[in-house]
């Protein structure tokens, strides 16, 4: 067998064009893995921001000596594990997300240049800066596409949700209906009853257990009209702060607990708003009674009222024991409740929110764990009158 023939020197032009075409080579092939690691819907947006990173310095003229790092809002990824020094010397790209800066990349070399970087001249190259500039895009590109997906999903479960409660709403308002007449007469003929002058001690003690579970079911019915808005309000001229004095005043006084504080922070000059005074306290009391119930032994629940750009803020806050994710999310859902059996309807916070949207208001909540929750309502002012 003929050995292999000798191989002629290349020339230096020659041995400059196959170093570049190796080059362009490392970054197509970057490029491609770039591509690669996008097109697998396997894994969290960390983890493949993390592969995109550990693709990058094979693309570059010493990929042992480079490395590279990735920083997106509050995620940062980095091909050494830590972040990189900032005496790095090192390319940066803005990363740029539906034309918004959130974050960089950046490809650097971590090591003193040795003999064969320093004889190469420049340590990097005019296409890698166009490389890292073509994957910052990408990258963006690929993130603004995963939040549009987030953003569609919760838009179909708030719609799902929507759908949902309108549902239970018109349940309710139908039964709620069918059964105010039967226990109207329940209560009438119980109190009716009453009335007789030879009632013996028991029955008579029996006919107001009657009267009570009746009266306890008109009022279950009453919040099942509110939740499906067919409650009538009476609005009129209202001021926030008349109405948390009033409520709080029989809260403290029934608080059965001695460990719950009451703190009460109530804006100055507050506008009045257009509102049925009755529904709104009904929306401080409901909201203040959980607060005071998530308090298990000593806690403050503090109330806040403030003037908004465009209406007033009523906040509500508790030291007491928070929600969990799983929690907190169905918190507003009707008959959804995590007490025990018998201690609660799941209405409370349901009805809260119907009171809120009839007064074309919001309302949001934030709680962790042993950490409290936050109850926050926005009424809109009184509109000015016409001149």
């Amino acid at each position: 067998m003929k050995p292999p023939a000798p191989q002629p020197d290349r020339s230096p032009q020659e041995r400059t064009a196959v170093a570049e075409l190796a080059e362009r080579v490392k970054e197509l092939t970057c490029l491609y893995e770039v591509a690669a690691v996008f097109a697998e819907r396997r894994g969290s947006l960390r983890e493949r921001l993390a592969q995109v990173v550990a693709v990058l310095p094979s693309a570059c003229r010493f990929p042992e000596q480079a490395v590279a790092r990735l920083r997106l809002d509050e995620i940062e990824v980095s091909s050494l594990g830590k972040p990189l020094d900032s005496s790095t010397q090192h390319l940066q790209v803005a990363l740029r997300v539906a034309g918004n800066e959130r974050g960089e990349v950046v490809l650097g070399y971590l090591q003193t240049p040795g003999t064969a970087m320093r004889e190469s001249g420049e340590l990097f190259l005019a296409e890698e800066r166009a490389l890292l500039e073509t994957v910052a895009s990408q990258v963006g590109v690929f993130v603004a596409s995963v939040e549009s997906e987030q953003h569609r999903a919760e838009m179909e479960a708030t719609l799902r949700h929507a759908d949902r409660l309108a549902t239970i709403g018109q349940l309710a308002a139908g039964v709620a209906h069918e059964l105010n007449e039967p226990l109207g007469n329940v209560l009438g003929f119980a109190q009716l009853a009453l009335k007789a002058q030879e009632v013996p001690a028991q029955v008579r003690a029996d006919l107001n257990r009657i009267a009570d579970a009746a009266l306890r079911g008109r009022e279950i019915i009453r919040k099942l009209l509110v939740f499906a808005r067919q409650a009538p309000a009476s609005k009129q001229p209202t001021n926030l702060n008349g109405v948390v004095e009033e409520a709080m005043f029989l809260l403290e006084a029934g608080c059965e607990n001695p460990g719950v504080r009451f703190n009460r922070e109530l804006g100055a000059g507050l506008p009045d708003i257009e509102a049925d005074p009755v529904q709104i306290r009904q929306v401080v009391t409901n909201l203040v009674i959980n607060a005071m119930q998530a308090i298990r032994a000593d806690g403050a629940v503090t109330v806040r009222t403030a003037a908004d750009d465009d209406g007033v803020v009523l906040t509500v806050e508790d030291t007491g024991s928070g929600m969990t994710p799983g929690v907190l999310r169905r918190v507003f859902d009707p008959f959804f409740t995590t007490k025990e059996v018998g201690q609660g309807t799941g209405l409370g916070l349901a009805v809260v929110q119907g009171i809120v949207a009839g007064h074309g208001g919001t309302i949001d909540v934030q709680s962790e764990p042993s950490r409290g929750s936050v109850f926050r309502v926005r009424l809109p002012g009184r509109a000015a009158a016409p001149s």
